[in-house]
């Protein structure tokens, strides 16, 4: 039941995610909104990124961030960017697909270079959190960096207050 919950979700907000990413302009992937933020393109690139994590989350115990290397491209390059979504997204579902209710309820630990960075938690806590809401929260971000160089903002639950006052006005 609750791997059945996670998976729907997931497929749900992959949508969202995926018109979010499709609504990042190529010409603002360099703005930023504080010295101390990622750009735009950064923003996008690690989004697609955390898809990549569910397989070292799902799949081992200790997962050492460290040990990954993947290849994203530049993060001035949206195109790669939206392909790197793409792959892990793949690479996420099938990773989802093949858990247990078991598996959930075992603790899993983050490691960066074999030195703690999170947990041990509850794997199910791990997917919730540094995955899911993870996501969310970067969603989040890049809303409001599409708005500040006034780019449009998809709808994901439904239209947004732009789309709905055009459709009072219409």
């Amino acid at each position: 039941m609750i791997i059945q919950a996670l998976l729907a979700e997931f497929e749900q907000e992959v949508k969202s995610t995926r018109k979010l990413l499709d609504a990042v302009p190529e010409k603002d992937l360099g703005y930023k909104p504080s010295p101390i933020s990622w750009t735009m393109g950064e923003l996008a690139q690690h989004i697609a990124t955390i898809y990549y994590w569910y397989t070292g989350t799902l799949n081992q115990s200790v997962y050492d961030i460290s040990t990954d290397h993947l290849e994203r491209g530049a993060p001035s390059d949206i195109k790669a960017t939206r392909e790197l979504f793409e792959k892990n997204v793949e690479l996420a579902r099938k990773a989802l697909q093949g858990i247990t209710e078991e598996s959930l309820n075992e603790n899993w630990t983050m490691q960066a270079g074999g030195h703690p960075v999170l947990g041990p938690l509850p794997r199910s806590v791990v997917v919730r959190s540094f995955l899911y809401n993870h996501i969310y929260h970067h969603r989040g971000e890049m809303i409001v960096y599409l708005r500040a160089t006034g780019n449009k903002v998809p709808g994901m639950y439904g239209p947004t207050y732009e789309q709905s006052q055009g459709q009072k006005a219409g």
